[in-house]
């Protein structure tokens, strides 16, 4: 009963820990070391490198200890001035005889080195290995009973620290590339899905814009079918407008997007009405009982509806065009029939993003679509979306 207010406690005390300064973790560390080197119950567990005489601790004693601790406060941002300063401190004190455990900031200095030193990370490790080399000469000379092997076993136990902070620092460069690799994909697929709601959005209205546009030039000699169709590149413009603000306001982060503004298949009447309006002749056909899609399958099929009838408007403006709902109690069956003619004007041209866009729309719920022309001249949109939880 009382671990899990116990353990609050020591989260939230780590969670401050952790949001001070580095100065301050580190320095504390140093100083923690600095205290314990005093403690006469772990002067045994020192180093006694080169084995001189024991000397007890005097003055240079304390700033030998002092420089292989205190300096490991900046061992994040100064590492090779900590290494250099920690290394003198237990020159002085493997010299001098002095038996302490400070011995240990060396060591904690080597792996700083190794795991935060940015640059001349190579002179740091070879003048870590030369100072070392000098050290062995120069107790040699002092009367050190310590042979060759002896030397070269304690290079290599204090090397684990340099290793270890090595390799550490390759697990934090790794780690940090994976981050932004996977940064990079997540703005890469924001920008995709922005471009394709854009496309899916926008191109249907400009497109009937233009066709409508391309055919009021032959109704010059009717003013009331031109006014009509003036009217009609009206409301399909400030249908645009009204479209593109609310995608706007959905990409906004500030703003929880209304998913009940988000077009269904109930709108794909009022769809096809438009593109008649248009000029195109669409015919649109359901068959079975609609429902149980979700809110984000139902907006995969409109505009699976919505881009084959911007294609028909595109290239085969005046073509028939048949759109078939099959509706089943696992999904729903979508065909978009255009045949074959255009009516008079410039074909509208096309990035050729629309039949990608949605074929990665419908496949990511599973499901599968078809495009291509068929056989007695036309061209057939063909898709199967499975039904899913309702949202």
């Amino acid at each position: 009963m009382l671990r899990l207010p116990l353990g609050r406690r020591g989260a939230t005390a780590l969670a401050w820990w952790r949001s001070r300064s580095v100065l301050l973790r580190d320095g504390s560390l140093g100083v923690l070391l600095a205290g314990l080197a005093f403690v006469p119950a772990l002067a045994g567990a020192g180093t006694r490198l080169g084995e001189l005489p024991h000397r007890p601790a005097d003055a240079l004693a304390v700033v030998a200890v002092l420089a292989q601790t205190l300096p490991l406060a900046g061992r994040r941002r100064w590492p090779a001035a900590g290494l250099a300063i920690a290394a003198a401190g237990f020159a002085v004190q493997e010299l001098r005889g002095y038996v302490t455990f400070a011995g240990a900031g060396l060591l904690i200095a080597l792996y700083s080195a190794a795991a935060h030193q940015e640059r001349f990370r190579g002179w740091v490790a070879a003048g870590a290995a030369a100072a070392y080399a000098g050290l062995a000469v120069a107790l040699h000379a002092a009367g050190s009973t310590a042979r060759l092997p002896d030397f070269a076993i304690f290079f290599l136990l204090v090397a684990g620290g340099w290793v270890m902070g090595a390799w550490v620092r390759r697990v934090r460069i790794a780690e940090a590339g994976r981050r932004r690799a996977a940064a990079a994909d997540a703005r890469t697929a924001e920008r995709a899905r922005i471009a394709r709601e854009l496309h899916d959005v926008i191109t249907h209205h400009v497109t009937a814009m233009v066709v409508q546009a391309d055919a009021a030039q032959f109704l010059a000699a009717r003013p009331e079918k031109l006014g009509e169709n003036l009217t009609a590149i009206s409301g399909t413009g400030r249908r645009a407008l009204g479209e593109l603000r609310d995608l706007l306001g959905v990409l906004d982060p500030d703003r929880v997007a209304p998913r009940g503004d988000l077009p269904t298949l109930a709108g794909l009447g009022d769809l096809v009405a438009r593109t008649r309006a248009a000029g195109q002749p669409v015919e649109l056909v359901e068959q079975g009982r609609p429902g149980g899609l979700g809110s984000g399958r139902e907006l995969a099929a409109y505009r699976v509806v919505q881009e084959a009838l911007t294609n028909a408007l595109k290239y085969a403006a005046g073509a028939p065009t048949l759109v078939r709902l099959v509706h089943h109690h696992d999904g729903v069956e979508i065909t978009v029939t255009t045949g074959a003619g255009a009516a008079p004007g410039r074909p509208v041209g096309g990035s050729g993003r629309g039949l990608a866009g949605l074929r990665d729309r419908v496949e990511v719920f599973g499901g599968e679509l078809t495009a291509g022309p068929v056989p007695e001249g036309g061209f057939t949109v063909a898709a199967r979306i499975p039904a899913g939880e309702t949202a």
